[in-house]
């Protein structure tokens, strides 16, 4: 049986309700903020099912130029909600940068949509230190709504070249299982539609 590592986000929050929602000074405010919105958005699930258009956005990356994900159509994107003082989802980083080293240049666009109470002077050094060679941007609590509510990181959409949900994945994956998916949908339109009709999210609880 595999192990599947993921950070909680509410640990008891269930749909239609904020009573397991913490309210300590621990809880980071971006997570709250967050966690008011799942409180608004349960019955948004149903857009981030596999075969789905991937809900557009527009969010700011580190060096302040604006980031839309449709800008992105005709590559394949893996999508990845974390957080620095998430540790799986730092497990999670070495295969990335691994990944975008080797498929980069031959359409794979990674973006990291931070969920961090950090500020950015913070987050760029931190993606500094790990020499992070993707695009990061700061995650808002309108993007978290319309992804169907992201209750555990990391959460990691892989997106199709024509802007289609693939795979989701919550909770930390190994390298493989990633480049499993962009080899895939690598391959020739024909054939990756008939791996769409077959497939299934991998999800963790």
């Amino acid at each position: 049986m595999r192990r599947r590592f993921f950070f909680r986000l509410g640990t008891s929050f269930r749909c239609g309700t904020s009573s397991g929602i913490k309210t300590s000074a621990s809880v980071p405010p971006l997570i709250l903020l967050i966690l008011f919105a799942l409180s608004l958005s349960c019955s948004s699930g149903e857009v981030t099912k596999q075969g789905n258009l991937a809900p557009d956005f527009t969010l700011t990356a580190l060096d302040g130029r604006e980031v839309r994900l449709s800008d992105h159509r005709g590559k394949v994107v893996i999508l990845d909600f974390w957080a620095t003082w998430c540790k799986p989802c730092k497990l999670e980083l070495p295969h990335f940068i691994e990944l975008y080293k080797d498929y980069g240049q031959h359409d794979l666009e990674i973006i990291g949509v931070s969920l961090d109470r950090t500020g950015v002077r913070e987050l760029v050094a931190f993606v500094e230190e790990w020499k992070i060679p993707y695009t990061i941007v700061i995650g808002t609590s309108e993007v978290v709504q319309n992804y169907g509510g992201i209750r555990g990181i990391p959460t990691t959409f892989v997106i199709d070249k024509q802007g289609n949900i693939f795979r989701k994945y919550v909770g930390y994956r190994e390298k493989a299982v990633f480049e499993r998916d962009i080899l895939k949908l690598m391959e020739p339109v024909a054939t990756v539609a008939g791996q769409n009709n077959g497939g299934a999210d991998e999800t963790s609880s």
